[in-house]
């Protein structure tokens, strides 16, 4: 199997990772799924290489396919990508402008890092903390829908209840 970084080396890939998240982002899209016909309907590539890119993601772990019917529905998952995030933290927290080190020392004063740990450590601990963001973000969007499910359907239930008025 290909690893993370030859898989997003693709730039066909990385369009419909970029698709699949505008669809995971978009208020309309509950589901944030994209069926294989609206991907190759936003692309310029055929069907059969779109189903061959999307193959490529979902052996890495990087989409998640729901079957209804004859179709295929496609959704991000980017687990994977914290793989990239840990390899990329350490280029990322150095700053290279900055001619004696005391910009990104004093971030990370600030961040709280142990600077006398290594900088793989701390970029790692960099990354597990935005894992950790993340994943409360994730869960309170999750729970943010239930409500609103909730609140739409107590609505509906009140508004069946009560005759409207013309005044």
């Amino acid at each position: 199997m290909a690893d993370i970084f030859t898989v997003i080396a693709d730039a066909t890939r990385r369009e419909l990772l970029g698709h699949l998240l505008d669809a995971t982002l978009s208020p309309d899209n509950k589901e944030g799924e994209l069926a294989v016909s609206e991907l190759v309907d936003r692309m310029d590539a055929t069907q059969p290489t779109v189903s061959k890119h999307l193959k490529v993601l979902r052996d890495i772990g990087l989409v998640q396919v729901r079957d209804e019917g004859q179709h295929r529905y496609y959704r991000l998952d980017p687990a994977p990508l914290e793989d990239v995030e840990d390899f990329l933290i350490p280029f990322l927290s150095v700053d290279f402008d900055d001619e004696h080190g005391e910009g990104g020392a004093a971030f990370a004063a600030w961040a709280g890092v142990d600077l006398t740990r290594p900088a793989s450590t701390i970029g790692r601990a960099a990354a597990d903390a935005s894992y950790q963001a993340r994943t409360v973000i994730h869960e309170a969007q999750e729970r943010l829908h239930i409500v609103g499910d909730k609140l739409h359907d107590a609505q509906e239930t009140v508004a069946k209840r009560l005759p409207w008025r013309k005044d």
